[in-house]
């Protein structure tokens, strides 16, 4: 299987924050707006260099939604940031009504989403929100795995005419994508090739795939990985492609079963090609305080959860 190197641990809310910089520079229609979490959304020197282009809204979510929603109209690109928690279930109203349905061209970028929030307990670490959010006509979402790629992504969207959901977290992680990626939204990225089962993760997860999948090659398992990190729209085709080569497959995701990426998968194959299924993924349940390692450990979001998923299903092939 293809190795990956860590190239050394970092926060993926960190390539959001150097990826608004860089826009700053670059784009002089991007806007940015924030429900008063600057330092944890890391865009503090996009503020220094362009403050004629930053809104401070406050602790005043849903007003933020309708003032970036206005900002559009001028030809303006908003990008607006907090928790996910708040970015989502807080405001699902003036997204569903002043975003999604007008078509307006908002980046809702959520930082601090699901267990890996940690301390800050269940209140904060949403689990529900790629479920919410994909349901929303017209509405991208993407879930991006390490530093690299949530940057790439954050210069993509701002280039993509329409409503975006861009999810990203608050520890450091591995990054191990390419510095110089182009960032493709709605095209998986093939990580590892393998023959025996197909694992597709996001965000967080990703990471973990590729540990589990070494150690099924220590078992003499070969499995395909890809990193799905674009939510909506999905790429049927590349999941199609690999189900039909390994016959079975296995979702990881750090969100809950019910409406995430293992339920679009579920459906993908239940519609063109039934195959043996496993979910890693919260189990309908919300979180609790602790470091992330502890929750991704309890609540069974890591490699182990994952080498343990795919053992099951290969069983069922």
């Amino acid at each position: 299987m293809t190795k990956y190197i860590d190239q050394g641990k970092n926060d993926t809310r960190s390539g959001y924050g150097d990826a608004m910089t860089e826009l700053g520079r670059t784009n002089p229609n991007v806007v940015a707006l924030c429900a008063d979490l600057v330092g944890s959304l890391k865009i503090q020197p996009f503020i220094d260099e362009n403050p004629e282009r930053f809104f401070q809204i406050g602790i005043a979510e849903a007003n933020m939604m309708g003032i970036a929603a206005g900002l559009t109209i001028g030809g303006k690109i908003p990008f607006a940031s907090t928790f996910a928690n708040f970015a989502t279930g807080r405001v699902y109203d003036q997204i569903r009504q002043s975003i999604a349905y007008s078509g307006k061209n908002v980046k809702i970028c959520a930082s601090h989403a699901g267990v890996t929030l940690g301390e800050d307990g269940a209140t904060h670490q949403i689990l529900e929100d790629i479920g919410m959010m994909k349901m929303l006509p017209g509405m991208t979402v993407i879930n991006p795995c390490d530093y690299n790629q949530t940057k790439a992504a954050t210069l993509a969207i701002a280039e993509y005419d329409g409503p975006v959901y861009l999810r990203f977290g608050r520890p450091k992680v591995a990054n191990f994508t390419p510095v110089d990626q182009k960032f493709e939204i709605g095209k998986a990225v093939m990580l590892s090739e393998g023959t025996d089962v197909t694992i597709v993760a996001t965000g967080h997860l990703v990471w973990e795939a590729l540990i589990a999948a070494e150690k099924l090659e220590e078992q003499g398992i070969s499995a395909e990985v890809i990193n799905i990190h674009t939510i909506k729209p999905f790429d049927e085709e590349a999941v199609l492609k690999s189900v039909k080569k390994t016959g079975c497959i296995v979702t990881a995701e750090e969100h809950n079963y019910l409406g995430g990426l293992g339920e679009t998968v579920a459906r993908t194959l239940t519609v063109q090609h039934p195959a043996p299924q496993e979910f890693v993924a919260t189990q309908d349940t919300f979180g609790e305080s602790g470091t992330p390692e502890q929750l991704m450990e309890k609540y069974g979001l890591n490699n182990k959860a994952i080498e343990k998923a795919v053992l099951k299903v290969l069983k069922r092939k």
